[in-house]
């Protein structure tokens, strides 16, 4: 794993948060594999492709949420995986408070990411997006 795959993962958090998606999408292979928990409305599921990833997960969050940030805290480089922790927080527009922890495994091939898996405090997700 190189310095360069852990910034564009970075890149990729601070891309989101400012709600540059086309940059966010940019750091994805074509065929990515995205993993998200489920809970509360959330989505669920294996979705494949950046296509997928902008309208099933990504549009999501603005139908459901007034505020929402991905607080990227740590980069762990284990190989060919930047494991990243860190916390989401916001507000859904029902008035329910997010503040849930996350542990993101992102896969890496030729500097994109080929694989994402969401993994996140489930008891606190699925109640902000109830």
């Amino acid at each position: 794993m190189s310095e360069q795959d852990v910034a564009t993962v970075r890149a990729a958090y601070d891309s989101f948060n400012q709600g540059d998606i086309p940059a966010v999408l940019a750091a994805y292979d074509d065929q990515i594999e995205w993993v998200e928990p489920g809970g509360g409305s959330a989505p669920a599921g294996t979705f494949t492709g950046p296509d997928s990833v902008a309208q099933d997960v990504f549009a999501r969050v603005p139908a459901n949420f007034d505020e929402f940030s991905a607080e990227a805290a740590s980069f762990d480089d284990q190989g060919d995986t930047i494991v990243v922790t860190g916390r989401f927080t916001g507000k859904s527009k029902s008035g329910a408070v997010l503040d849930a922890s996350f542990e993101h495994h992102n896969t890496m091939r030729d500097g994109k990411v080929v694989r994402f898996e969401n993994k996140v405090d489930q008891d606190a997700w699925a109640a902000a997006w109830s």
